[in-house]
């Protein structure tokens, strides 16, 4: 029997958006990824939530052959993505949340890249200039902590500082990116708080940034890596931070000046991206720095920061 031409045609196609969608490292369910220990096992797993707040999937569980590492899933590409969809349809290896403690969705990142003034209204709080290219730093990875841990305020510093931030992380490997394809090389989004010692950023270290913002546990992430085909516009999100319940930042991620595609696009040109790396893409209004009299960290503060459709993060200030 013969097949219309037609039809040929329209397999071949649907044949070709398969392939173009593999090559981007897409996945078709919208998941939000975790890291966890397993209380009375302190390794760590990587799983899948059921849905915010809910239980968890132990992908390691469920297949054995993955890694225990959401740097190491990433890695996989399209396998790892494909298992996870896999093992949160079957509802298998499903743990309470009672029954286990997130941790930030990546550990030990090649590279954590930051992103200064790219809010606008954050530039207006301060009356600086809107930036003409994106003033990139970074932390060291061993500022990074958990959705729920600690903030350590460390002695060197008496001005500690919160920042809210959408944070995105690299899915796969790339080099000179063109803005077009950018949002291809992200793995999803998460919520971060870019913790800052203002005297070490403004007054220290040659007012060079990197010292100021690297303390240990000054990168609150999470609570989950959630995939991008789970976030409806990454570019028009309310983002808030609370401290001690009083809302001290609230603003969307529209003030954004320089867009997601276009700091993969930036730094892309000078390093080659690697899965896992975390980028912080900047804060709004309303850090402590600014306020009349400025306010800072002190033992016993409570900080949320809040993203919508992505979660929240609640860190106690030691």
């Amino acid at each position: 029997m013969s097949v219309p031409l037609g039809s040929m045609r329209i397999r071949s196609l649907l044949s070709f958006i398969q392939s173009v969608n593999q090559q981007r490292g897409l996945c078709n369910v919208p998941m939000r990824l975790v890291q966890f220990h397993r209380y009375g096992d302190g390794g760590v797993r990587v799983g899948v939530e059921q849905g915010e707040g809910l239980g968890v999937v132990d992908l390691k569980a469920f297949e054995p052959s993955m890694p225990t590492t959401m740097k190491g899933l990433l890695e996989l590409g399209d396998e790892g993505l494909e298992c996870a969809q896999r093992a949160l349809s079957s509802g298998q290896c499903m743990l309470k949340r009672s029954d286990v403690r997130l941790l930030s969705p990546i550990l030990a990142p090649e590279k954590v890249v930051c992103v200064g003034l790219n809010y606008r209204d954050h530039c207006l709080e301060q009356k600086a200039p809107i930036p003409k290219e994106p003033i990139i730093f970074s932390k060291f990875s061993n500022a990074i902590t958990g959705p729920y841990d600690d903030i350590i305020l460390p002695s060197e510093s008496q001005e500690v500082d919160w920042e809210a931030e959408l944070a995105f992380v690299i899915g796969r490997r790339g080099k000179h990116i063109k803005e077009e394809e950018a949002l291809s090389y992200v793995a999803g989004f998460t919520v971060a708080n870019d913790v800052s010692a203002r005297d070490w950023q403004m007054k220290r270290n040659g007012k060079q940034w990197l010292l100021g913002k690297t303390f240990e546990s000054f990168c609150p992430l999470g609570p989950a890596l959630v995939t991008t085909d789970a976030v409806r516009d990454p570019h028009n999100l309310g983002i808030r931070c609370l401290v001690n319940g009083d809302t001290v930042q609230s603003s969307n991620t529209d003030q954004m000046i320089f867009k997601t595609e276009a700091l993969i696009s930036w730094v892309s040109k000078f390093v080659t991206l690697t899965p896992g790396d975390v980028f912080l893409t900047g804060t709004p209004p309303g850090v402590g720095l600014f306020r009349k009299p400025p306010v800072f960290l002190k033992k016993g503060d409570v900080v949320e920061c809040q993203i919508d459709q992505l979660g929240s993060i609640i860190n106690k200030v030691v």
